[in-house]
């Protein structure tokens, strides 16, 4: 209750029949069409294939990175945007688990509500007792109570609550714990194999919930051992498990999973704890749900970016030559740096990885097409900043200044690139 209150636990007759079947035939349909794949993460400079499957469905044009690896939704349907899949199961499941994700960020703002209220029902409560204790000390301490838990428990507006609540996409993982060699045990707690290891969720709007949807495939080959006969928790079935981030003295916890059951961490519990999810014997589905930072990882976003780079470059009338408009040293360092945006952050995510989602959809193609005209543009404009700081009649502290910020860009690219091809 205390520190883990901010973990919302739902069990699967909850949630309404209907949308169980939808989802559950949309993992089964996904997997059927092999549209799951282990993803080639970096960590600490090494290349590592992650023991889960995933794929990431959301908002057209969105992308979620974890562990310098860049993953591009398949969208799910939008009015604005004409989105052709692969076969209808597709467009289903894709239709599926937006439906689902509505319905999700419905419970996380009651969830959220329902805690603000007995948040501040605590708080009155408190100030009761208080006042009953000492009427002389009780106007100081009521006040003090007042002020201290306003922080955190005003009333949010509107818009705060939506931010952290409306989900912009969902990874589902996928894994079969019987077809993996070999699972890293649970290192604090005994609790076991580990499908995944703790971790933070990454790249998300700041305090947003994460809600999960799981989905385990029981059957009659995997039953639940006798609870007497077991020290902690059950082997055969998925847990969740959460700690208190940095501390290993708070016992952890593990919460059993079955069909259908839902759980949702609200507020900040995703920076002040620590998840991971620990194996069963069947192969198991989730869905989790995430407010991805939106800031840097959108198409409009790089869109927006590419033509604030291009807005120093022109073009003579008459000529028709291209030449920069300015060889300030901040100018030519903000295009240079969004020429390295574009370069890694996505035209090669994407084509080291994101083309396995033409199994799904070949939306991305287009984007993806004029990201790689943008480029070549840029590519232009760093040739013409060469050709000027050449020139002499350049003059010599500007030049200098425009080299010198100029050099460590290239050499960063140059770095990156060799990184790259040898991936």
């Amino acid at each position: 209750k205390t520190k883990y209150s901010k973990l919302i636990f739902r069990k699967s007759d909850a949630v309404p029949e209907d949308l169980h079947q939808m989802v559950q035939e949309s993992f089964l349909a996904l997997r059927e069409h092999n549209c799951f794949f282990q993803d080639l993460v970096r960590i600490k400079g090494k290349d590592f294939l992650t023991p889960v499957s995933r794929i990431l469905i959301g908002n057209p044009g969105c992308t979620y990175k974890y562990l310098n690896t860049r993953l591009f939704t398949v969208p799910w349907p939008a009015e604005s945007h004409d989105i052709k899949y692969c076969s209808p199961q597709i467009r289903d499941a894709c239709k599926a688990l937006m439906r689902l994700n509505d319905y999700l960020h419905i419970e996380t703002v009651k969830a959220l509500q329902g805690q603000n209220l007995f948040e501040n029902k605590e708080i009155k409560d408190t100030s009761v007792i208080d006042r009953k204790q000492s009427f002389a000390t009780s106007l100081t301490e009521q006040g003090s109570v007042s002020k201290d838990q306003s922080s955190v428990c005003v009333s949010e507006d509107d818009r705060s609550l939506k931010s952290r609540t409306s989900y912009n996409l969902t990874l589902l993982n996928y894994m079969d714990p019987l077809q993996m060699l070999y699972l890293k045990q649970e290192p604090y707690f005994g609790m076991g194999s580990m499908a995944v290891s703790w971790h933070h969720d990454e790249n998300l709007v700041e305090r947003s919930a994460v809600a999960v949807y799981s989905y385990s495939c029981e059957d009659s080959s995997v039953q639940e051992s006798n609870e007497q006969e077991l020290k902690g928790r059950d082997p055969a079935v998925w847990h969740v498990g959460l700690k208190v981030a940095w501390d290993i003295e708070t016992p952890g916890l593990a919460v059993p999973l079955h069909q259908g059951d839902i759980y949702l961490m609200l507020d900040d519990l995703n920076v002040t704890h620590q998840h991971c999810v620990l194996a069963g014997l069947s192969p198991r589905f989730s869905s989790t749900h995430r407010a991805a930072d939106s800031s840097r990882g959108t198409l409009e976003y790089i869109f927006g970016q590419c033509e604030l780079a291009l807005q120093n470059l022109q073009t003579d009338s008459d000529s028709m030559v291209l030449s920069l408009k300015s060889l300030e040293a901040a100018v030519v360092k903000q295009v240079e740096e969004i020429h390295n945006e574009v370069e890694f952050e996505w035209l090669r995510q994407f084509w080291f990885q994101g083309k396995r989602y033409l199994k799904c959809t070949d939306w991305w193609l287009k984007p993806m097409a004029k990201l790689e005209e943008f480029w070549r543009k840029l590519e232009i404009m760093t040739s013409l900043v060469l050709s000027e700081v050449r020139k002499e009649q350049q003059i010599e502290e500007q030049r200098n200044e425009t080299i010198s910020c100029f050099l460590l860009l290239l050499k960063e690219r140059q770095k990156l690139r060799k990184e790259w091809t040898a991936r």
